[in-house]
């Protein structure tokens, strides 16, 4: 097997794990309740951030990855 076929293949791997733990973030940070017809929203902003950074980052190494396994072709 080609070195970069394995790098892209580690990169792709990496890339659902980092996604995974993104979208874990998002939903753990957004919480609302609704109370006797009153919706509370009781988000953390910052924690959400991080989590679409996080996501943001898992769909560049997706497609760093899938870029060089096709490369090594």
């Amino acid at each position: 097997m080609n070195p970069s076929k394995i790098i892209g293949i580690i990169l792709i791997v990496i890339s659902l794990g980092v996604g995974y733990i993104g979208i874990n973030k998002i939903a753990d940070n957004t919480k609302e309740i609704n109370l006797l017809g009153l919706k509370i929203n009781a988000s953390n902003e910052s924690g959400k951030q991080q989590g679409y950074l996080y996501l943001g980052l898992g769909v560049i190494l997706l497609v760093g990855g899938i870029y060089t396994v096709n490369k090594s072709k």
